[in-house]
């Protein structure tokens, strides 16, 4: 349902062409706020845009590439200024996972997981914080983190270390963002049916057995809380991390 709550708001989510992230821009746009989409697909980037602008009527600007490149990220922010003249939300909400057995996982894989999990978040959040600093208006910032990061998961070591390394930063930036009205906290996301997790034609029924809940989250769940944690009514809440896995981490039993 379309509102006003972010209305004079000016939003970039990263890793929003679809799943979580796509919904996390409709959901600002449909209430009220200019958006900067990205994603590292062009294509895709630019479809779910035009989506956006159709459903909802308002501004969406379509910026891809890749989230864990600096001057990449340095770009958006600055779009995101001329553009629309201000940034007061930014959503950290890129990832890749890379799966792989510990023993074997190659440098490679380990680094890239780092750069784009880890260094696009870190960045995204500096570059935001200077401008939002620079308008004095204070700001709001949000890394996605995973359950992952919470609970051992096969194959995901390295995924999971830079997950629950996000919320750390959250809890951190507060000693240094709070003197400047800026809030900055994480969601932490369970199993969530989404583009890619449905293209494994058994996850919906393997998480909705070991999921307390008796089901995995949709997209729009996550991007509920998420808008809730960015939005005026949450200016009070910083440096935590709320979980939304139907009570997964609570049991969690393995899904192997």
């Amino acid at each position: 349902m379309s509102s006003s709550k972010f209305a004079g708001q000016v939003a970039l989510v990263t890793g929003a062409g679809q799943g979580i992230g796509f919904e996390m821009v409709r959901q600002l746009a449909a209430s009220g706020a200019k958006t900067i989409l990205n994603d590292l697909d062009f294509a895709l980037a630019e479809s779910a845009a035009k989506r956006i602008r159709e459903e909802t009527g308002a501004e969406c600007v379509a910026m891809a590439g890749d989230s864990g490149d600096l001057d990449f990220i340095r770009n958006m922010v600055s779009t995101a200024v001329t553009k629309f003249g201000k940034l007061d939300i930014v959503i950290a909400n890129a990832g890749i996972t890379l799966f792989g057995d510990f023993l074997s996982y190659p440098a490679e894989s380990f680094f890239r997981v780092l750069q784009v999990n880890l260094g696009g978040s870190f960045f995204l959040a500096q570059a935001a914080a200077k401008q939002m600093i620079k308008q004095g208006t204070g700001g709001s910032l949000l890394f996605t983190s995973s359950v992952t990061g919470h609970q051992a998961h096969k194959n995901l070591a390295a995924y999971g270390m830079t997950k629950a390394a996000l919320e750390m930063l959250a809890k951190n930036l507060v000693v240094e963002l709070s003197p400047h009205k800026i809030n900055v906290n994480a969601i932490a996301p369970g199993a969530t049916l989404t583009e890619r997790t449905m293209e494994d034609s058994g996850y919906e029924k393997t998480w909705s057995a070991i999921t307390p809940m008796g089901r995995p989250a949709h997209s729009s769940e996550i991007a509920n809380a998420a808008l809730f944690l960015v939005s005026e009514e949450a200016k009070h809440i910083t440096g935590q991390s709320l979980v939304i896995d139907g009570g997964w981490t609570s049991v969690s039993p393995s899904p192997y």
